[in-house]
């Protein structure tokens, strides 16, 4: 097949070639939420509960749903192959806050904050109403703030604030710390533009 968007396409080919060759039990060891039976991995992130086939990669949402999008079918091969379960100990920390978190953050603040501070902060209504549609925990921060479970132990946090005729809107996304020791930073930022996508697909 020739490749046309290499910038989505190239990744998740080249992980998809990782997980054929790879042992299942080595995600069962690090991810005890994931089960495998009959060659299908099963995995539940926002909410969403998919089954992953094993070594011919093929996923399928079991809410009949549309499948997930390149970027999270490649997200969710990367946490097969490499992330871990850690157990969450009640606090948060921003990006920053994290390992290599001011490495990465020119491009989290622009994939995620600037993105979602103008997706949302000039829609809050809609916003505030996709998240509940969701299922989020409405928080008292922000102008309109909510929690998600993403997977496992994980969660998020997305405050908005709506712009007015002195200030830009503007955007935080919080993590449970153990997001620190769970993900590497590049997939901490996947998994901000992952969230915000969910919540815009539901406007």
């Amino acid at each position: 097949m020739q490749v046309e968007n290499h910038k989505e396409e190239v990744p998740f080919s080249y992980y998809e070639n990782l997980f054929r060759e790879f042992q299942p039990q080595s995600a069962l060891d690090r991810l005890p939420g994931v089960t495998f039976e009959d060659g299908q991995f099963t995995i539940t992130l926002l909410g969403r509960t998919y089954r992953i086939s094993w070594p011919e990669y093929a996923i399928a949402a079991l809410d009949d749903g549309p499948a997930p999008t390149l970027p999270t079918q490649t997200f969710l091969l990367r946490l097969l192959l490499e992330a871990k379960e850690i157990p969450w100990c009640g606090t948060w920390k921003t990006f920053r806050e994290m390992p290599w978190g001011e490495m990465y953050n020119t491009p989290f603040t622009g994939r995620c904050l600037t993105r979602s501070a103008f997706t949302f902060g000039t829609r809050i209504n809609k916003f505030r109403a996709a998240c509940e549609k969701l299922g989020a925990k409405k928080l008292p921060h922000g102008d309109a703030g909510y929690e998600f479970q993403f997977f496992g132990p994980y969660a998020m946090q997305i405050l908005i604030w709506e712009g007015d005729d002195e200030f830009p809107p503007n955007a935080q996304i919080i993590y449970s710390e153990n997001f620190a020791q769970g993900f590497a930073a590049e997939d901490r930022v996947v998994a901000g533009d992952i969230l915000i996508g969910h919540i815009k697909s539901n406007m």
